[in-house]
Parts: structure tokens; sequence; C-alpha cells
């Protein structure tokens, strides 16, 4: 599995001003999506959902300013994994305490069994990088022409050839090999941007 860019360390030594709205907006902008989608992934129903990213996002602005690169390895993804890891099992127990209590038949209680730590991580990365494509796709789908975007779109995320792209948009193949290309450039540069990276 490729390797994602790492939460750039400007961002989390801004994080460690709690008035800094600007750096926690963009906080939250990038993570309460992966949040969500992982804790509806490990069985979370959408309100139980919603509740764990506030209690995520609160321990993170509890604790950012005891978070150190202790190590080259350290990565501050890991270190909201277990976060967002722990959070979940403890949202999931209670949940499941809950419905033992009441009498649910025992399919519909979740399982709070420990979760394969590298199937989590590996859910999270995903989420993330869904969430930095769909923030740089944003960006980018304004800095371009509609039908430039439209091929990109459908060559690309909707995995039509070029030749069914071409035909669809009346354009010729190199137009549309072009315009594929104009919009992956502005989005390798737009994620780049995001996370800080050279």
């Amino acid at each position: 599995m490729a390797e994602i860019p790492e939460t750039r360390d400007s961002l989390i030594l801004r994080l460690r001003d709690p008035q800094n709205h600007e750096a926690w907006s963009e906080f939250v902008e990038i993570y309460r999506p992966v949040i969500y989608r992982s804790a509806i992934l490990r069985g979370l129903q959408h309100a139980d959902a919603l509740d764990l990213v506030q209690t995520v996002l609160l321990s993170v602005t509890g604790s950012i300013d005891k978070w150190e690169r202790s190590h080259a390895n350290v990565k501050f993804r890991h270190w909201l994994l277990t976060v967002a890891r722990n959070a979940t099992i403890n949202a999931l127990k209670r949940l499941q305490t809950h419905q033992l209590c009441t009498g649910s038949p025992l399919e519909e209680v979740p399982d709070v069994s420990t979760p394969d730590d590298l199937a989590t991580e590996r859910s999270l990365d995903l989420e993330y990088r869904r969430q930095l494509y769909l923030r740089a796709s944003d960006q980018v789908r304004t800095q371009v022409h509609h039908e430039t975007w439209r091929a990109f779109e459908l060559s690309s995320v909707r995995a039509l050839s070029i030749a069914e792209v071409a035909a669809e948009l009346g354009k010729p193949l190199g137009s549309v090999y072009a315009a594929r290309s104009r919009v992956m450039k502005k989005l390798l540069a737009a994620v780049a941007q995001l996370e800080g990276a050279e």
C-alpha cells in the first residue's frame, strides 16, 4: 500500500494554540470525515459516529500539546489512530452494554473486539486520502473549464475510455488526454499544497 503524506509539522505546531481557529478549522476539515467514516465502518450508527467524532476531536484538543515526534518513524496519524481506535472501542462497548441491558438480540449487538491495527490503519489512511482528494478536487474544479473537468471526471473517476469520453463530449482524443493530464497535475499540486509537501 502506498504511504500517504503525513500531517505537516507546521499544522501540528499551530494546533497547540487553542486560539488558532484557522489551524483547527483546517484540521477538522481534514479529519472529521476521516474519523466519521472509520466509525461507520466499525459499525457505529450515524448519531453515534457523530458523537465519536466530537469525542476524538476533544481528545486531540486536550492532548495535542503532549504529542511529540520522538523519532522520525513516529507519525501523528498513528497517534490520532490510537485516539480514534480507543474512542471507537469505548463507544462500541457503551453501545453493547446498552443494547444488552435493553434486551436487543445478540446479532444486533456490535462487535467490540479490538480491531486489527493494520486493517484499521489502512481504513484510516484510505479515508484520509479520500478526504484529501475531495478537498483538492473542490479547489481544482474552480480553476479549470467545466469541459476540462468533465473530461477528467469521466476518464479518471468514472473510468470511461478516452474514446468514450471524446465521443460523449464531442472532442478529439488528444484534447481529452490533455484535459485529463492538466487536471491531474493541478490535483497533485493541490494535494501537495494541502499537505505542505515539497
